[in-house]
């Protein structure tokens, strides 16, 4: 289920079904034009992914709105930040909660991160639409949902 209007209402209805999460984690900055096209491409290419798995795992998951955060901030806060997210969404209850993001910086944090981190290598096209592109997100998508199931 996604964070719309529609879903949510199914949630209310059906959420001890519900036990998963998914938070898609995306970060940005204004401030450093040579990588501002980078960052919206890796946004755009998350949101694919995270409503992929979402559709796959369909009736078990609930896809949260992103965590924004700017590249520029101390890590170690958006951890204790990150983490508040987190338990606020477990009070629904959820037992799992799973973190997708290309930011390889969130690995060194990944033991305080109370959730599971799901790091994945950035795509790299200029086109996220080619067939390629499409087939290839297709591919890891498969296996991210493999991955969150074995957590089941």
């Amino acid at each position: 289920m996604k964070w719309t209007s529609t879903d949510l209402q199914k949630y209310v209805q059906a959420k001890e079904y519900v036990d998963t999460a998914i938070i898609p984690v995306q970060g940005f900055q204004l401030n450093q034009e040579k990588t501002m096209v980078k960052d919206a491409t890796q946004r755009e290419v998350l949101s694919i992914y995270t409503n992929e798995i979402e559709k796959e795992l369909s009736g078990r998951v609930l896809l949260t709105p992103q965590y924004n955060y700017l590249k520029s901030n101390d890590l170690k806060d958006e951890v204790s930040r990150l983490n508040h997210w987190i338990e606020h969404i477990q009070e629904q209850p959820f037992t799992s909660v799973f973190l997708l993001t290309f930011d390889s910086q969130w690995k060194k944090c990944e033991r305080d991160i109370n959730g599971e981190l799901l790091w994945f290598p950035s795509v790299q096209t200029t086109n996220i639409n080619s067939e390629e592109t499409v087939q290839m997100i297709r591919s890891q998508v498969e296996q991210i949902s493999e991955l969150i199931r074995s957590y089941w």
